[in-house]
């Protein structure tokens, strides 16, 4: 293996740093000569004194005398342009609520578009957004949009991006006027957080969406070419003496659970049984004072969320699924920052999984040895000081786990697999000027018992300029794993420099994992021991040219070497452009190329170990079609090609989507994934020798052929009753034809394996038939503010084996007709909050 000496890195990071450096003059110069944005707009809220009928109507005269907010500035698909078609939005408050009309002019009726939606759930509609930047710190936010149907949707906005998975109770109204809509909405304080100042200053802007035009407009200009989004709001003044409420509020639950699964019985044959489970529980918010809120679960159901995307893993890593539940969705941006949290792993699978041939070898059966845990509680407590620190603290409880296992006398046994476990993680992070922070995280997971405990500390950290130009950012984080004889501790950090404004942008980032740092007790990391060096460049149009509305660039390599012991690992040049085109299609093209021959050091298995990956080119792109229209198409295509053997892979998608009327609407998925004489690792062998152990690392050739088919659909009721439907097959299955034998110098040589490695035995069959096929179907009624009923049918097949199945039909047939889980559960939630049953028993 080549190895580039550490005179050779230094230089190149030398020179890295120097081509930064000249682009960063060159551009620091162009942009000075460039006119500065514009300031930004102000308006004041004006108090009430009687109270406002929520209606979307407007029609109260108090209404009139409030400051208008006009002249909304296009932000999409073209920044600048001022809208045709006025928006005219009023504030108003008082000792309880922020109220907000909107009048929103169009051409006709016919062009207001107003598809239904379930909440947080934008298609095919108008809408209209207010957002409030409660502390003024040009970091953190909070978003509600309404559209002409009365969907309500909202949000949290912080250096993570926005999260829809935020929800708040609130009041909202739309009517259609003519040729204009009308959105009035009532904003509780209580779904808010604010500093005690007798006067207060928010950030402040209004977004309007044209769906017939596509065209997105901001009341405080959002310009593209600038990094950020909350810094570029204006500002809300007026609000004084208004005092943050008492916020508590309690959600009950009551939930009915029926299941019936299979099992294998004494015979060997499929049996079915019955599960049926009735429970309850409580989610709790409560506001500590104005600015820091509690919010915690206690005995929390997951059973109605959508089922996980199972899929067949040949690699090296474990599969990251997305988590859907909503404890770990909601209000979690403090804890998300460095991404050191993986929530998955709370009630995930236990820590001490049973291994089913291990135990074999034992004389042991397994009986059950579930793959999931039980959260007993859950507890977060975050907010912002007027000073911009933001402060969180989570912690959540996992009870024990057990198998049951049965002995070679049929004498059945518990076995623990998970000790009771608690997960805590608390955040500081401190908002700075110029759209910048500083962050401290810490994660620890404590368990009962002798299985060892974990922890972590990182830091985070973000400054920019004044202009918002130009940014230096970095991570670093101790991982530190406590055993009972040793503690492992391990790093990493990353540190970065770049353009982050204008039309050109560029960032150059050095990053370091050592070969012990490990996160993973709660968080989530594929690969350490690695030094890598990232620069990339981008250049965007936001104007229209040609027949394009816009575009977006950027050209990049990365070289990778190992941490320990140095040597070259890894080196990649990539690429894409992406736009929109004049009839409103999307398309995008991209490539990755790896010119000369890399090492692979995880697929092995073995520690030390490499193989020696091909050089390889993949060049892919996409269209999307316009999602105005009742029929839209997705399609993507790529080809990667491996210069070993006839080495290949393919992928395709295409997704159609059909909008019946605004009410009823279908999407459909297939995609196709071929990988021709892919190479992975199949097995290993270790031999005791007289100067250590000797590893035989077999490597096999196979065929892998993957198809997806999802079909969604979803009928709106009204904007508080749906119901959806979601079906997902999936099947893979891997075919091996040839097997190898890993050298020490990452070659691969032809084997005779299995031949002559299993005297007398029977010889494994590594093909492998996969196949996953899950219905969610969701019925869900919000009945009142907050209150929810929902029911919710699943049905799950999982299947894998070692016999291939040549045609899709047939393996379709074989997987519906096969054993299957059914569940039906029935949840009922209810929304108390202290404010609305305090006036309630004041008017009494």
């Amino acid at each position: 293996m080549k190895v580039l000496l550490p005179a050779s890195v230094a230089a190149l990071r030398c020179v890295l740093g120097l081509v930064c450096c000249l682009i960063s003059s060159y551009t620091w110069a162009q942009d000075n000569k460039k006119t500065a944005p514009a300031p930004a707009r102000q308006l004041q809220a004006l108090r009430i004194s009687a109270p406002l009928k929520i209606d979307g109507v407007l029609d109260e005269a108090i209404w009139q005398q409030a400051e208008i907010a006009t002249g909304f500035i296009q932000n999409r698909p073209n920044p600048g342009p001022v809208e045709t078609h006025p928006t005219q939005v009023r504030i108003l408050y008082d000792d309880v609520a922020i109220y907000v009309g909107a009048i929103m002019h169009d051409v006709s009726q016919d062009s207001i578009f107003k598809e239904m939606g379930k909440r947080d759930d934008i298609g095919n509609t108008d809408f209209f957004g207010v957002f409030f930047d409660t502390y003024n710190d040009q970091l953190n936010g909070f978003a509600f949009f309404t559209t002409p149907a009365g969907v309500q949707l909202d949000a949290r906005y912080s250096s993570n991006g926005e999260d829809f998975s935020w929800n708040a109770v609130w009041e909202s109204n739309a009517t259609l006027q003519g040729n204009t809509w009308v959105a009035e909405m009532k904003i509780p304080y209580s779904a808010l957080r604010f500093s005690n100042k007798p006067e207060q200053l928010w950030g402040l802007n209004f977004m309007r969406n044209r769906q017939s035009t596509r065209k997105g407009y901001f009341w405080n200009h959002v310009d593209p070419a600038i990094d950020g989004f909350v810094n570029q709001w204006g500002k809300l003044t007026g609000i004084q003496n208004v005092e943050a409420p008492l916020r508590l509020s309690l959600t009950p639950y009551v939930s009915g659970y029926a299941e019936k699964y299979p099992y294998q019985n004494e015979q060997g044959h499929t049996s079915y049984k019955d599960n049926f489970n009735f429970s309850g529980g409580m989610d709790v918010k409560y506001g500590i004072n104005d600015a820091f809120t509690l919010d915690m679960t206690l005995i929390p159901d997951f059973s109605q969320v959508q089922s996980d995307n199972q899929v067949l893993n040949l690699s090296p890593f474990e599969v990251q699924f997305n988590e859907n539940r909503p404890f770990f969705m909601e209000g979690t941006e403090l804890f998300n920052k460095g991404d050191f949290l993986y929530s998955r792993r709370i009630g995930g699978k236990p820590i001490n999984y049973l291994d089913e041939d291990a135990e074999k070898k034992l004389g042991n059966t397994v009986i059950e040895n579930p793959r999931e845990t039980r959260m007993l509680n859950g507890t977060k407590v975050s907010g912002r000081t007027q000073s911009g620190l933001g402060i969180g603290i989570f912690n959540a409880v996992v009870g024990r786990q057990h198998a049951v296992l049965e002995d070679s006398l049929g004498n059945r046994f518990r076995k623990e697999t998970q000790p009771l476990t608690n997960y805590n993680i608390a955040v500081f992070d401190q908002s700075l000027k110029n759209n910048s922070y500083v962050t401290l995280i810490n994660t620890s997971v404590m368990r009962q018992g002798s299985t060892y405990d974990a922890n972590l500390t990182g830091m985070l950290f973000r400054f920019a300029n004044k202009s918002n130009k130009y940014a230096v950012n970095g991570k670093a984080a101790l991982s530190q794993r406590y055993f009972t004889e040793d503690t492992r501790l391990g790093h990493m950090y990353n540190v970065g420099f770049g353009k982050v404004s204008g039309n050109f942008q560029f960032n150059y980032t050095h990053a370091v994992k050592t070969d012990t740092y490990d996160p993973n007790d709660m968080g989530i990391n594929f690969t350490n021991n690695s030094m890598d060096e990232d620069l990339y460049f981008v250049y965007n149009v936001y104007q229209p040219f040609w027949k394009m509305l816009n575009l977006y660039t950027n050209l990049g390599a990365t070289y990778s070497r190992r941490y320990k012991p140095d040597a070259f690992q890894n080196f990649m040049i990539y690429g894409n452009a992406n736009g929109t085109f004049k009839n409103f299609f999307n398309a995008g093209v991209s490539f990755n190329l790896e010119p000369v021959k890399t090492y692979d050091f995880f697929e092995p298995r073995v520690g030390g170990r490499y193989y020696t990956y091909p050089t390889n080119a993949n060049i892919g792109g996409w269209v999307s079609t316009d999602y105005r229209k009742k029929l839209a198409l997705d399609v993507e295509l790529s080809y990667r090609h491996f210069n070993e053997h006839e080495r290949e892979n393919f992928n395709f998608f295409i997704g159609p989507r059909y909008r019946v009327n605004d009410k009823l609407s279908f999407s459909y998925g297939y995609s196709r994934n071929i990988k021709r004489d892919d190479m992975g690792y199949a097995t290993h062998f270790t031999e005791a020798k007289e100067t250590g152990k000797e590893h035989k690392i077999i490597f096999g050739m196979r065929d892998v052929n993957t198809v997806t088919n999802t079909l969604s659909g979803s009928y709106i009721f009204n904007n508080r009753m749906s119901v959806s439907l979601r079906a997902r097959h999936y099947w893979s299955k891997a075919e091996y034809s040839r097997f190898f034998l890993l050298g020490q110098d990452g070659s691969l040589a032809a084997d005779t394996y299995p031949e002559g490695y299993y005297a007398g035995e029977e010889k494994p069959n590594h093909n492998v038939n996969f196949n996953s096929f899950n219905i969610d179907m969701v019925y869900s009624w919000w009945f009142a503010p907050g209150s929810e009923i929902s029911i919710v049918w699943k049905n799950a097949m999982l299947e894998g084996n070692n016999r291939i199945v040549p045609r899709y039909y047939e393996n379709f047939t074989n997987t519906i007709t096969g054993p299957q889980t059914n569940s039906l559960s029935v949840k009922v939630l209810y929304y108390l909050d202290y404010q609305m049953l305090k006036r309630r028993l004041t008017k009494s």
